[in-house]
């Protein structure tokens, strides 16, 4: 696993092993990145269930402003840690040895983030419970864009629910990309 692009190009990331975290691979997060390069210069971008933190480190290396991740599983925490001062972008960051939940709550009444990347665990309605929060939280508004991990199969009209929608979808061979955002008000 590497760094694709920007100030961190080709830079190698460490890693857990084992099961315990899925790594987003090289070519999704490229062809993600391809996706978002128009909002990622400048940004304020929170990556929660970080893992190694390569997704935000990704959004840094490519002009982010500034990262914050959260991931509560201490050995991917570590590696969040370890791959910032390696890739030198540590002091545009801050990492949060916490679940997705509790790194919210800090962070509330903090501005707003640009783009917010959720990559949870598969089937534990993890997201469902993020979406949730953020309807009422000042870290995600109108100009948020949220990108959700996910598998398949899992049926997500429950996303406008919390004042959501789908603004586009990218499937991959075993999972996809949801990009989602609030709900804009329409005057009839």
């Amino acid at each position: 696993m590497r760094v694709i692009a920007g100030t961190a190009r080709s830079m190698p990331l460490k890693c857990i092993d084992g099961l315990e975290t899925r790594p987003t691979t090289d070519r999704i997060k490229e062809t993600l990145f391809n996706i978002l390069q128009m909002e990622i210069p400048g940004c304020r971008f929170l990556d929660l269930f970080a893992g190694s933190g390569a997704i935000g480190i990704e959004a840094l290396s490519r002009g982010a402003e500034y990262a914050a991740f959260a991931e509560n599983n201490k050995k991917a925490y570590e590696c969040v840690v370890d791959n910032l001062a390696f890739t030198k972008l540590a002091d545009r960051s801050r990492v949060f040895f916490m679940d997705a939940l509790g790194a919210l709550r800090v962070m509330e009444g903090d501005e707003p983030f640009d783009l917010i990347f959720l990559d949870p665990p598969y089937g534990k309605g993890l997201e469902e419970d993020v979406l949730a929060y953020l309807e009422q939280s000042s870290l995600a508004d109108e100009d948020t864009t949220i990108v959700l991990e996910t598998d398949l199969k899992g049926d997500m009209r429950w996303i406008s629910d919390y004042g959501f929608s789908v603004r586009k979808e990218k499937r991959y061979k075993t999972n996809r990309h949801l990009f989602i955002e609030r709900t804009r008000e329409t005057n009839d």
